[in-house]
């Protein structure tokens, strides 16, 4: 499961990047940074995955597992590799209907994605850590939901900023793809999170 879920949210990065339409708040500030840079969008996502990890380990170790290692190592390099395998070796067309079809696979494979992994329950990853970490030294005064916008609102700011400064196309990292996967990911996770704990008897059932 934690595999699956990894790879589902390769492909749902990859999704929301060729669909053009802007991509999640995390993969938003990295595509930007990346971009000024001249990095990769796998190899820049490491590296920040990385710092955020040192963070989680003086703040919540508990957050840390398996599955920590493997999301801050693997989606990234994945959603590169799709984009390159369809855009430059298959040539996936980018008309409007390609690009709706993609913007809806991207929230499945997002969704899917998470609930497959966290129901596997072996670490989550460092940017998903931060929102817990806000709440814990908020010492209760910031709830976990408005810990989680106030640090999405934050990277997407940062990401603008940098993709500003490199004179690239701000509407490819923030869009529609954003606010569809901001309003739809939390319910379907949750939808999709309840199908497979049925399915696997996790509720005892």
């Amino acid at each position: 499961m934690l595999l699956l879920g990894i790879l589902l949210i390769g492909m749902c990065v990859a999704s929301y990047r060729m669909s053009g339409f802007g991509v999640d708040a995390f993969s938003c500030m990295n595509l930007g940074v990346s971009g000024f840079l001249g990095m990769s969008f796998g190899s820049w996502q490491l590296i920040v995955n990385a710092v955020l990890l040192a963070v989680v380990w003086l703040a919540m170790r508990h957050c840390i597992g398996l599955g920590t290692v493997v999301n801050m190592v693997c989606v990234g390099y994945t959603a590169d590799f799709l984009c390159w395998l369809c855009l430059d070796q298959l040539g996936l067309p980018t008309t409007l209907p390609v690009r709706i079809l993609l913007l809806l696979l991207g929230t499945l494979f997002a969704s899917l994605g998470c609930a497959f992994y966290m129901t596997a329950d072996m670490g989550i990853s460092p940017y998903d850590s931060v929102a817990f970490i806000i709440t814990k030294y908020a010492g209760g005064k910031v709830s976990f939901r408005l810990a989680r916008v106030l640090s999405d609102v934050t990277v997407i700011v940062i990401g603008v900023a940098f993709c500003a400064m490199a004179h690239d196309s701000i509407w490819a990292i923030v869009g529609l793809g954003t606010i569809v996967n901001a309003c739809c990911n939390g319910p379907l996770i949750q939808f999709f999170r309840e199908r497979i704990e049925e399915r696997i008897g996790k509720n005892g059932t």
